[in-house]
């Protein structure tokens, strides 16, 4: 056990006194000049920050205006989904009357086939007549 204190205890370290380094101040002009870039630094920031902000309120503008462009376009489909349906509605209602129409349309080709065939039977008859006339 006396071995792991003697590993576990910091080693002794002698009483050094810390040299400190000597220091000039700095020149005058560099003084200046570090304080500009960091004024010239913080201005350029500035600038890409409002340009950033700028692009953000644009794009909050665009997204309003689309917002409503697509509810605009939600009310007009609605609107024609309705009339739609309201139209197809119409039709079931008129379906028994356009299979009338389409029953009544085949009754009068077949009418106008038969008249065509009585027509052409006339005209045979008419022309058998005149010959059996003319002997």
């Amino acid at each position: 056990m006396a071995e792991k204190a003697k590993q576990t205890a910091k080693p002794e370290v002698p009483d050094v006194d810390v040299a400190e380094e000597a220091k000039e101040p700095p020149p005058v002009d560099v003084v200046d000049l570090c304080h500009e870039t960091f004024q010239k630094t913080a201005e350029y920031l500035r600038g890409e920050l409002e340009g950033t902000i700028e692009d953000y309120k644009l794009l909050e503008k665009m997204n309003k205006v689309t917002i409503c462009k697509y509810s605009e376009m939600k009310h007009i489909a609605l609107s024609v989904g309705g009339a739609l349906q309201e139209l197809n509605e119409k039709y079931k209602s008129l379906q028994p009357y356009l299979d009338q129409i389409d029953t009544i349309e085949e009754s009068v080709s077949a009418l106008e086939q038969a008249a065509y065939s009585l027509d052409h039977y006339s005209k045979r008859l008419e022309a058998k007549f005149k010959s059996m006339e003319k002997r």
